[in-house]
Formats: C-alpha cells, sequence, structure tokens
C-alpha cells in the first residue's frame, strides 16, 4: 500500500515527533509531582538521559512509546511500507535501550520504564494504577519494573 501523503509531507510529519517531553512522559511526571515526589529531567550526565531520574531512590524511568521501541502490544504494528529501514531502525533503538540500561545498572541505578500502551489505547489503565505501581516500585527494593498495558500489566525484579 502507497502512503496517501507526498515523501515531503511524511517528512515533515515525522520531524515533527517529539523525543522529550511528549505527552505521555508529562502525564507520567504530574502525576508522580501530584502525589510528592521530585525528580530530575533528561539528565545529560547518564546514559541515554532518562525522561524521569529520581535520585533518592536511585531511580530512572523511561517511558517508551511502543512503535518506536517495537514493544509487542496491540499498538505496535510493522509498517508496510519501507519495511528494511523500519526494521534496521527500530532493532537499533531496543539495542541503543539495552546498552543504555546495562550503563545505567552497572552505575547502581534502578531502572522503570513505562510503556505507551499502559496509557493508551484498549488495554490501558488508569493513570492513578500507573502512578501506585511506579510509587511501589520505588519504595521497593526491586531493581527493575515494567508497566504495560492491563493484559501483562507490571513485571518487576
Amino acid at each position: 500500500m502507497t502512503d496517501i501523503v507526498s515523501p515531503g509531507i511524511r517528512s515533515r510529519m515525522m520531524a515533527g515527533i517529539q523525543s522529550k517531553n511528549t505527552r505521555h512522559e508529562v502525564v507520567v511526571r504530574k502525576a508522580l509531582h501530584t502525589k510528592g515526589f521530585r525528580y530530575r529531567l533528561h539528565r545529560r550526565d547518564l546514559p541515554g538521559k532518562p525522561d524521569i531520574t529520581l535520585p533518592k531512590y536511585q531511580a530512572v524511568i523511561f517511558v517508551h512509546g511502543c512503535f518506536w521501541h517495537g514493544h509487542d502490544c496491540e499498538l505496535f504494528k510493522w509498517p508496510s511500507t519501507r519495511p528494511e529501514f523500519w526494521r534496521d531502525k527500530i532493532g537499533a533503538n531496543q539495542q541503543r535501550a539495552q546498552v543504555v540500561q546495562s550503563a545505567l545498572r552497572e552505575s547502581g541505578w534502578r531502572i522503570g520504564i513505562v510503556w505507551e500502551c499502559s496509557l493508551r489505547g484498549r488495554s490501558r489503565v488508569t493513570l492513578d494504577e500507573v502512578a501506585s505501581m511506579v510509587i511501589a516500585w520505588l519504595k521497593s527494593s526491586e531493581s527493575t519494573c515494567e508497566i504495560q498495558g492491563v493484559d501483562r500489566c507490571l513485571r518487576t525484579s
């Protein structure tokens, strides 16, 4: 199937997609702030410039878009145009995320990931539930936390 917009328009559309301060990231930040948590944003001195850093808890949180990180959920579908490009692009994003997480773990940071599907789509959970899961993880001794849609809601280790 061909694209319904011209390559120039598609390029402008793709260039307009934010890599930080996304809607889902801001929603998670506001929920944590409302619950009394204070954090730093996009620390450049940490690998991967985590979306949210909570030094008091030695924890970082990434709010991942399901498409850009190739998440196995209802929100992700491989594009039918230029499939090689997208497999390389999304594969590189996944590899980069693994390298960043390894470097953070080696530095003693705990890692939380909030997936877009936990906040959007048919399998979403409420924002209060997401915030409660993040807070429970922050107060625990678990090293990692992954919050996904309602089908597969919480994984910690």
